[in-house]
């Protein structure tokens, strides 16, 4: 972790001393409390009465962190009011707190500092500062442009169903909601995009939105900059998210082709694109078009297996992410073919990079264990279900089984906590709760010990 350097009079968070990781969990929980405080307003409901704070608070932690777990339907409970004030934390969340504090000193002309460089880097994942404001400001390009595209062509199918009003707001909300992977819906009725598990257009834009989010900004940048050469990174990333995709579908079809509550009253074609969607949204999107509470147990254990690798760095998804899990992977390939060093693509992965892969990764597994044990006992709900909503909640995803509605306030404060820790980041909360991380200019004598 980089060391906190002074800032100029102007820079904002000076004189707090707060290194990187505790800004940006410090920016995120201001915009929870915030939004949570605007959602609790009587103008923010439909039926003109305030929110208890507790569901504000949930509601504005699953907007801010892009997960779409509710405890009250978006749609028929929050007022116009209510829901753009989602919207706009689901932007803010998908964005992240230090880019959009960037691109509001960008506009008015000022300078960004030494350590809004080092926080922006920490908040993008990016090893070096070099050019973090050029690719801080083409993230919000690259957001716009598709946000756009995708609000455009959902519009146009929802248009002549809805009216022009409607189909362009639930367009906007939607392609938003999507690309940020949050989850979100303003169909009404928890009922998610169940209504349209037979629609091309829908699915398929939708799926185009989620994908994009979570392909991450490297990516996106890597792809529109060097289409013939790309980075390690970007190699890993499209065909770690093809390869899970390509999977999930395989063995939703294989489990669930039978299930007469989910794939069996679809046609095969409708059945192949219900178990695309249903694989792509995993990855950390929260939309469903069958009804995930009928689904069969190990399908469920499929799902919380995609949930927790989740979407890629630097996008708009949760989880470990799929470079996390890959490295790994790489050091039991490579064991197995008798290789000391993890290799991909013909590049040896650094130790370091291999190092934090496996500690997110068990570090993750002992959380969502931990915190799917204990929501299982405050809720006296069945593990398998308890799992399934904490890992949703991990990887900021939005699905589940249904139960979320009806958790006792210590279960959602469970959700709360497991939700941010997510967005934010295992690490990143672990820093900012411990004093500055110092490097040891000694390293003590190697000693073999017996694995296996």
């Amino acid at each position: 972790m980089a060391r906190s350097v002074a800032l100029d009079d102007r820079a904002p968070l000076a004189r707090l001393e707060l290194n990187p990781a505790q800004t940006i969990v410090a920016g995120f929980a201001t915009i929870i409390l915030v939004g949570a405080v605007l959602l609790s307003l009587p103008i923010s409901s439909a039926a003109g009465t305030s929110t208890p704070f507790l569901t504000a608070l949930f509601t504005a932690t699953s907007a801010v962190c892009v997960t779409g777990l509710v405890v009250v339907d978006t749609g028929t409970y929050y007022s116009l009011f209510g829901q753009l004030v989602i919207l706009v934390l689901i932007q803010l969340g998908g964005l992240g707190y230090m880019t959009v504090a960037t691109l509001m000193a960008l506009i008015v002309g000022r300078r960004i500092g030494l350590r809004e460089r080092i926080v922006l880097q920490e908040a993008h994942n990016l090893y070096t500062m070099g050019g973090v404001v050029r690719f801080t400001r083409n993230v919000v390009l690259i957001t716009a442009a598709i946000e756009l595209v995708g609000a455009l062509l959902l519009s146009l199918r929802f248009v002549p169903e809805m009216g022009l009003a409607r189909g362009v707001y639930v367009g906007i909300f939607h392609s938003i909601s999507a690309f940020n992977n949050a989850g979100f819906d303003v169909m009404g009725g928890f009922r998610s995009l169940t209504g349209y598990a037979h629609d091309l257009p829908v699915n398929l834009i939708m799926a185009a939105l989620i994908i994009t989010g979570g392909l991450g900004f490297i990516v996106l940048s890597d792809l529109a900059t060097h289409r013939r050469r790309l980075s390690l990174h970007s190699r890993i990333v499209l065909t770690a998210s093809g390869a899970l995709i390509g999977l999930g579908v395989v063995l939703i079809i294989l489990l669930e082709y039978s299930n007469p509550m989910t794939l069996e009253p679809l046609p095969p074609l409708q059945q192949l694109l219900a178990a695309f969607f249903q694989s792509v949204t995993p990855r950390t999107a929260g939309f469903n078009t069958i009804d995930i509470a009928h689904l069969r147990e190990p399908t469920l254990m499929l799902l919380i297996a995609l949930m927790f690798i989740g979407a890629s760095p630097g996008g708009t998804g949760g989880g470990i992410k799929t470079t996390t899990f890959v490295a790994p992977m790489a050091v039991i390939i490579s064991m197995l073919r008798g290789r000391t060093d993890p290799e991909l693509f013909r590049r040896r992965l650094p130790p370091v990079v291999v190092y934090k892969a496996v500690t997110i990764a068990l570090v993750a597994v002992a959380f969502v264990v931990t915190m799917g044990t204990a929501l299982s006992f405050v809720e006296r709900i069945d593990f398998v279900q308890a799992l399934f909503e904490v890992t949703s909640a991990f990887g900021t995803v939005g699905l589940s089984t249904g139960i979320t509605p009806d958790l006792t306030a210590v279960g959602r404060l469970l959700i709360i906590a497991t939700i941010f820790t997510g967005r934010v980041g295992l690490l990143t909360v672990a820093f900012a709760l411990t004093r500055r991380q110092q490097a040891l200019n000694y390293r003590y004598p190697e000693e073999r010990i017996l694995v296996g």
